[in-house]
């Protein structure tokens, strides 16, 4: 739960023009009330993408729960003349009070995934289609990138420093998305405060130049922060740098950072140089523009933490994963009781869709290994009854589905570990499991 005033400020203006309208003609109609089923998939994954990361569903459960219209928008509303009055009072009552299930945060995806299913009536359910797509659009394509460069780094400690890179709402979610996919902490304090991520940080170049001399600079940081904090040392000259830290913190100096430069080399060579000071234990904090390139290439390197802005906090380079919401069943008329009725888009090319409500299960072979997202409608084979991946979130407009950020990390690992080895390759390649559809 968020931590913050923002936490209870509405959202129901996060959505475009052409959600009101339609429920404004709907209403007239008398198709309003018809019971609807609606999915978020996408079509395709990014283009290098193996995987796809569920990432965003606490910020939609906190998204619906204050999709709440107050007076002043309202106002607002008539003022502009978006829709009449009949739905100005519609829209003045205006509470989700259906069903939601979907992925669990953190879990894995692939193209044709039933992300999210929200089914209620057609008018409660439709306008929520901008606020719930650009929540899982942006941290989802942040989630990929970051579990992406997680897996590259193995071991090492991941820290998410991009927000001077982005919108600053924009750089909290980020941080929330990269910390759900395998970073460990963020240098935003938004972000350390709303969702309760560590976050760490010392000191930049600006700190450096301010005093007269790196030394002066290096025994003011010790002085306040202590012998375990982290000297920036590519200021001036590296190797200068580097045993002036140590002459001023000793052998227990907590880490140095470099910044800019061959890293991989830089990293071999004051590596040794901490050896022959007697700092064996004092680790190697790497940034400047790492990618999971980058990342990968450093593997072999001395390096014992990575910090990463620009690349993360822009989906490195798919800052979006495409994902659509779209009506796949109603009801054959606004009786409560009336059948639901799959329904499809069927134009040319790649945009068709496929109708009725779906679950979706990942099937594993002998080994534990995935082999297969298998989506369906109708009864679950018995086979595939323990493999479902959908969670109750929503239950009668009532959140049900809140849970740690922990809990969604651990679910990440688990379900990234239990695809093939040939997931976490970085060369460009088809989903590395297929998509299986059943029930019609």
């Amino acid at each position: 739960m968020l931590r913050m005033d923002a936490a209870t400020a509405s959202t129901a203006l996060l959505t475009d023009r052409y959600e009101l309208t339609m429920l404004q003609a709907a209403l007239r109609s008398g198709a309003a009330q018809r019971h609807s089923v609606f999915e978020v998939f996408t079509r395709r994954l990014p283009d290098g993408r193996r995987y796809g990361v569920t990432a965003g569903i606490g910020r939609v459960l906190d998204a619906v729960e204050n999709f709440r219209f107050t007076p002043a928008q309202l106002s607002w509303l008539a003022d502009q003349q978006v829709v009449d009055a009949e739905t100005l009072a519609w829209l003045a009552d205006y509470r989700f009070r259906g069903d939601i299930r979907g992925y669990g945060e953190g879990e894995c995806y692939f193209p044709g995934s039933p992300i999210l299913v929200v089914e209620g009536s057609f008018a409660e359910a439709v306008i929520l289609e901008t606020a719930i797509l650009s929540i899982l659009n942006h941290d989802s394509a942040i989630a990929a990138a970051a579990s992406r460069m997680a897996a590259a780094a193995g071991d090492r400690p991941m820290i998410e420093m991009g927000a001077r890179r982005t919108h600053e709402r924009a750089a909290v979610s980020a941080a929330r998305a990269a910390y759900v996919a395998g970073f460990g902490a963020t240098s935003d304090l938004q972000a350390g405060f709303e969702y309760g991520i560590p976050t760490t940080g010392t000191a930049a170049h600006a700190f450096t130049l301010l005093h007269d001399s790196e030394r002066d600079a290096f025994t003011a940081q010790i002085d306040s922060m202590g012998r375990g904090t982290t000297l920036l040392v590519d200021t001036y000259d590296l190797t200068e740098a580097v045993r002036t830290a140590i002459e001023v913190a000793g052998t227990d100096l907590g880490a140095v950072r470099i910044d800019s430069g061959d890293l991989l080399m830089l990293a071999h060579r004051v590596r040794r140089q901490l050896d022959e000071l007697g700092a064996v234990k004092t680790r190697i904090v790497v940034t400047s523009d790492l990618d999971e390139y980058a990342i990968a290439a450093l593997a072999a390197a001395p390096v014992d933490a990575y910090g990463v802005g620009t690349s993360l906090v822009t989906g490195s380079g798919q800052p979006t994963c495409s994902m659509v919401y779209k009506l796949v069943a109603r009801a054959a008329s606004a009786d409560p009781d009336a059948p639901l009725v799959p329904v499809a888009k069927r134009s040319a090319g790649a945009k068709a869709s496929r109708g009725g409500a779906k679950w979706a299960a990942r099937r594993l072979d002998g080994d534990g290994v995935a082999e297969a997202e298998v989506v369906g409608t109708g009864p679950v084979p018995p086979e595939l009854r323990e493999s479902l991946l959908h969670r109750e979130l929503v239950r009668g407009g009532e959140i049900v589905g809140r849970e740690p950020l922990s809990a969604a990390r651990e679910r990440h690992l688990r379900s990234r570990n239990q695809l093939p080895l040939s997931a976490t390759q970085l060369s460009k390649g088809e989903p590395v499991i297929t998509t299986e559809y059943t029930g019609g």
